[in-house]
């Protein structure tokens, strides 16, 4: 089924802006169910690829030695708000490894967390690595590389085997080879991959898919899917769609979002995956397009859209808190389709 999805940016009655969002629904052998004209736009994977960075410690046993338990596992696919709740987390991840956050290469960022924002200004002598969004991915790493034997220095470059590893195991999900894989420095300073949109979301139908009677790969991709959906908070948290779609599906679906306007979503179910990426990059976008998607796929029900009003639609204040307009996401088949 050939898609056209818009987010239309309302003043008023007045149609002020347009983002064009990209999208690939497909299963795990890669075959689309549902696409948008340029379904194979390479972008950056980004953050939606934490699932994946992920999954040699868990497919190589090293989660299971060292007792991670699930939430744990999900603030290391997490890209964090930098709450309170979530520095303890990664923290305590550092502390049983006998690191610290000196250790951490994704370097400081202030944090999403409003209180957490508070804090840090007031007292810029307590910024620190673990406040990064992408902390527990890193201290994921970490544990990785301590477990393998690879040395922990240097382990956000491409050429330490640490790098090359997860290179090789996204490709391997996404259907594509490593090779073509393109690898660029992401702003955590690990690398980033990229690759076309249908392959995010074959991977996701592979994160979708892991079964816990699986082989070993699936197998770990359930375990690290069941953790993401039993801790949504841990994942990103309060306000992010990523949480905000889990919680209102009670864990149906499974969600990640990235950089530069990605969402990308798994449905458990029906073993789909499903990857949207806003064109212009603009984040504001993606949860109207994200939930007028799953909408017409029938995938999300109406009580959860409800739930998920103000991510819908959200609204748009001006300086004076006034609400002068909204974003609204409009999903046409066109008449050519077949």
């Amino acid at each position: 089924m050939r898609l056209q999805i818009d987010v239309l940016v309302w003043r008023g009655a007045i149609p002020e802006s347009r983002h064009r969002v990209q999208a690939a629904v497909c299963d795990p052998e890669g075959r689309l169910e549902a696409e948008t004209e340029q379904a194979d736009i390479v972008t950056t994977f980004r953050s939606a690829a934490k699932p994946f960075q992920l999954l040699a410690l868990v497919e190589r046993g090293h989660a299971e030695r060292w007792r991670w338990s699930d939430e744990q596992l999900a603030i290391m696919a997490a890209s964090h708000t930098g709450s309170r709740a979530h520095l303890e987390l990664v923290s305590g991840i550092l502390e049983r490894l006998g690191l610290s956050d000196r250790h951490l290469a994704c370097g400081f960022h202030e944090p999403a967390d409003a209180g957490s924002l508070t804090h840090v200004r007031a007292h810029p002598e307590d910024r620190s690595p673990l406040y990064n969004n992408c902390s527990g991915k890193h201290a994921g790493m970490l544990c990785l590389a301590l477990s393998e034997g690879w040395p922990v220095e240097g382990y956000e470059r491409q050429d330490h085997p640490l790098q090359q590893l997860m290179r090789r195991n996204v490709a391997e999900l996404c259907g594509v080879t490593p090779e073509s894989l393109v690898v660029a420095v992401d702003g955590c300073s690990v690398s980033v991959f990229g690759l076309p949109l249908t392959g995010m979301a074959r991977a996701y139908a592979r994160l979708a898919a892991g079964e816990a009677d699986g082989d070993a790969r699936g197998r770990a991709l359930n375990r690290i899917r069941g953790a993401m959906c039993a801790f949504p908070r841990a994942v990103a948290g309060e306000g992010r769609l990523s949480t905000l779609l889990m919680e209102a599906t009670g864990g149906r679906l499974v969600a990640k979002g990235g950089a530069e306007g990605l969402e990308c979503v798994g449905v458990p179910g029906r073993r789909l995956g499903i990857a949207l990426k806003c064109e212009d990059g603009q984040a504001r976008g993606i949860a109207p397009a994200t939930l007028a998607l799953l909408e017409q796929l029938g995938e999300i029900t109406d009580g959860e859209l409800k739930r998920l009003a103000a991510s819908r639609r959200p609204v748009i204040h001006n300086h004076a808190g006034l609400e002068v307009g909204a974003l609204e996401a409009v999903v046409k088949v066109p008449a050519s389709a077949p």
